[in-house]
């Protein structure tokens, strides 16, 4: 931790009921940047106080470095807690209001929607983000390697995790099918890539071009016409309390992604259709051919008509699909880089 001067910062610790000296901020104010730590929160009130003592030292160091602006701060967004998560929160901005701030939603929106209302805070403070759970299994020491890329000119940061050595077989085993189940749906998705990341106020202002209730920033990020740069770290266990994840939010989450990016499973039932079909066609001209028996000439016909029925749910699917994009109103493309504006 920094060391300590004159009227130092002091770190808010509910566990210990102490204060922890935070450091001095940097008195130039030159080439720094606002930094906003945006950590969602859902029933945190075990972890939170670990929480706001290790991001208020990381935000202090990045200060004491010329890297942070002294307006910086770690944001906290509530998620419709049911436990004392928000009153923390407030405690902490009433006490140390240059360090940490909070948000309070309204109910229980989901994780997705609570880190997207942080990040657009931090974009109306044109402030560079740094999204971070509140479970400290992100490593926290990793954002000084996340500030550094975007010293060097990245837009956008992602941490990475270095290996799956500590999960299940089967938690592996998943994670690598759902992966590749993206990328066929055209996700390109930045694998063992969660929500970790730096994105700058450009990249966020071209993720604010995008809408929906169901947004799944980690395959929107790809998409933002910035080159993503990574960031390896050993993820850690929760450091206090339990997973809000469950398997029914997992499960939401991950079709949320397969959904929000492609229309192919509204048309897939039509490329089936024309498989089966054709098998059947082939079926039933070998049948009357070599002489099959009456129930497979039938079965054929019937196999003919259901793969009619498919084809024309596909097609219906291909009309949903555009009208989706439509009402989505995504941008139909992102300027990567414009001639025009060069000095």
């Amino acid at each position: 931790m920094c060391d300590i001067e004159s009227e130092p910062k002091m770190a808010y610790n509910e566990a210990a009921k102490t204060a922890v000296p935070f450091g001095t901020r940097p008195v130039s104010e030159d080439f720094m940047e606002k930094y906003f730590i945006v950590v969602p929160c859902y029933n945190e009130e075990a972890v939170l106080p670990e929480t706001m003592k290790r991001l208020g030292e990381k935000l202090s160091s990045l200060e004491e470095r010329g890297i942070a602006s002294p307006d910086s701060r770690v944001l906290f967004v509530d998620d419709g807690s049911a436990d004392a998560t928000w009153e923390m929160i407030k405690k902490a901005h009433e006490a140390y209001p240059s360090v940490f701030t909070g948000i309070s939603l309204d109910r229980n929106r989901g994780h997705q929607t609570a880190l997207t209302e942080g990040l657009m805070a931090a974009r109306a403070e044109r402030a560079v983000s740094i999204s971070i759970d509140a479970d400290l299994q992100d490593d926290v020491d990793a954002i000084d390697a996340m500030a550094e890329k975007h010293a060097a000119g990245a837009h956008i940061v992602c941490g990475v995790r270095a290996s799956r050595q500590t999960d299940t077989f089967m938690k592996r085993f998943t994670a690598r099918a759902y992966y590749r189940l993206m990328r066929f749906f055209g996700s390109n998705l930045i694998y063992d890539h969660a929500d970790f990341r730096l994105m700058d106020p450009e990249a966020l202002d071209r993720l604010a071009l995008y809408h929906g209730d169901d947004l799944f920033l980690r395959g929107l990020i790809t998409r933002l016409g910035f080159p993503c740069e990574t960031v390896s770290y050993d993820r850690a266990e929760r450091f206090a309390g339990e997973s809000k994840y469950t398997l029914k939010k997992m499960l939401k989450l991950a079709m949320a992604g397969i959904l929000g990016f492609s229309g192919r499973p509204l048309t897939m039932i039509g490329y089936f259709g024309l498989l089966v079909g054709a098998a059947a066609v082939l079926g039933l001209i070998a049948a009357c051919i070599w002489g099959g028996a009456i129930w497979l000439k039938a079965v054929c016909i019937l196999a003919i008509l259901q793969a009619i029925i498919m084809v024309a749910q596909g097609i219906q699917g291909a009309y949903l699909n555009r009208i989706y994009d439509e009402v989505r109103g995504r941008p139909l493309y992102i300027i990567r880089e414009d001639t025009r504006q060069e000095p």
